[in-house]
């Protein structure tokens, strides 16, 4: 376990903004991480896997922030069975990529999601037609109250859209995936069509992919842009010229600018079309004020 005072936690996001952290703390076991979290016993603590859906304040953070070291980010692969075992903090593209190679398929969308396996089963991220709920079939999750750890089955996990029974106070330690036998080489095309796809249609940068969650029926960027916010500034921080749903973070910019303009761009679209956007970003520090 290592233990690291007045640390970096901006920097170790995807928008690569916003303040400090009082401490942070990498883990590379269960038992570390449960001896974590009662050593912060009453102080606020953040679990950090690879932050993409994470935007701190630029005071920073006043707790403690436990981050998942590398055993956190082992796959295993059945390939006989086609079920796939991954760590919370293994990368989700890697992931992707791997089960293809095996010659497994149903998780190619998941090459174009810049985030990790225990938020995306939190959040049950998707894209491209598919998400986490389509392969995801058991969830072992910790208790950061009571530090008991458990199997959650789907029917627990209870998922829908951006959305599953995964509470703050879950940890999701590893999930399971059963996914079908596939042919190599058609996986490896849709993995290239799908970054062809991103690469053409989404900016790069520091951002955390979408910000507000898709109304029923509708696109948050159709109505983003709509409103004329496309290519919107706000200090260091903008709305992105190529896809609306991105807002972007100017190197050595500020958590504060990005968090204001997300607000703003969530009310303007309230006031222009009467829909309320709900953002799928974390915000941490900006309560703390």
């Amino acid at each position: 376990m290592t233990r690291i005072a007045d640390a970096p936690f901006g920097a170790r996001t995807t928008y690569r903004v916003g303040g400090r952290a009082a401490a942070l703390v990498e883990v590379e076991t269960i038992e570390e991480l449960t001896e974590a979290i009662e050593a912060a016993a009453g102080v606020p603590v953040y679990i950090l896997g690879r932050g993409s859906n994470t935007l701190v304040a630029d005071a920073g953070f006043t707790g403690v922030v436990v981050h998942l070291g590398e055993a956190f980010s082992e796959v295993t692969i059945d390939v006989e069975e086609s079920v796939v075992v991954a760590g919370a903090g293994a990368d989700l593209p890697v992931v992707a990529r791997r089960t293809v190679e095996a010659g497994l398929a149903g998780f190619e969308w998941a090459v174009g999601v810049p985030g990790s396996v225990g938020g995306a089963v939190r959040m049950n991220a998707g894209g491209h037609g598919s998400d986490m709920a389509a392969s995801v079939i058991a969830a072992e999750v910790l208790d950061l109250r009571s530090g008991e750890r458990s199997t959650w089955s789907a029917d627990d996990l209870d998922f829908s859209y951006r959305s599953s029974a995964i509470e703050p106070h879950h940890l999701v330690v590893s999930a399971t995936l059963s996914l079908q036998h596939g042919d190599i080489e058609r996986g490896r095309e849709t993995l290239r069509e799908i970054v062809r796809w991103r690469r053409a249609n989404q900016p790069g940068g520091a951002n955390c992919g979408s910000v507000f969650t898709n109304p029923e029926g509708d696109s948050a960027g159709r109505l983003i842009e709509s409103a004329g916010l496309k290519g919107r500034r706000l200090g260091t921080a903008h709305v992105s010229t190529k896809h609306a749903n991105f807002i972007q973070a100017d190197a050595g910019g500020s958590g504060d600018d990005v968090a204001a303009l997300m607000t703003e761009v969530a009310e303007a679209v309230a006031a222009s079309t009467g829909v309320h956007l709900v953002s799928e970003v974390r915000r941490v520090g900006f309560e703390e004020r």
